[in-house]
């Protein structure tokens, strides 16, 4: 929030987005980056992260997760942007899904490659029965769309066999790994 109010919020994107590719570009693993509706309707900002994508020919190993949680509020735009980067070879995850405004109907006007099932979801999920109904529905239908689903924090064997059985594609959480800095 205060990076918001302070307008440095783009500035902080974009040395995201240049260290991480900096980082992978010597590397062959997939990396992540977080984006939220406001940087990819910033067009300086969406052009900046295209020239260091290409600059560091990491296209092909980044995904880019949209922050569903806090709404997207130009469908279009978003659209335009994951079809570029897609062209480059980048993928698309939708983070967050299953909370805030989620929509399944919205979610079929992106072309995403992942779905990550919110982590307040998975928390419950062993003790929940309503959590493991909603889980369900979301990787049946992320199979019929051709996504895969990855589970956020999965913290125990308990919730990480109920998340196997139903068919979750990966997991993160302190189950299978905790954090670590990269060497």
């Amino acid at each position: 929030p205060i990076a918001k109010q302070t307008k440095l919020y783009p500035q902080i994107t974009l040395e995201v987005v240049y260290q991480a590719c900096r980082v992978f570009a010597s590397r062959d693993e997939e990396f992540s980056i977080n984006l939220s509706d406001s940087d990819i309707r910033n067009p300086h900002t969406v052009n900046e992260i295209i020239k260091t994508i290409r600059e560091t020919g990491t296209a092909s190993q980044i995904v880019f997760e949209i922050l569903e949680s806090e709404g997207i509020e130009n469908y279009d735009e978003v659209t335009r942007f994951i079809a570029q980067v897609k062209a480059m070879g980048a993928k698309i995850a939708i983070d967050d899904f299953g909370t805030g405004y989620s929509n399944f109907e919205n979610i079929l006007k992106l072309s995403v490659d992942y779905i990550k099932i919110d982590g307040s979801l998975v928390r419950e999920l062993s003790g929940n029965e309503r959590h493991r109904i909603i889980i369900e529905t979301i990787i049946d239908f992320a199979q019929k769309i051709g996504a895969k689903t990855i589970a956020e924090f999965v913290a125990d064997e308990d919730i990480y066999t109920i998340l196997k059985e139903l068919g979750v594609d990966y997991s993160q959480g302190y189950f299978t790994g905790k954090p670590i800095p990269l060497p």
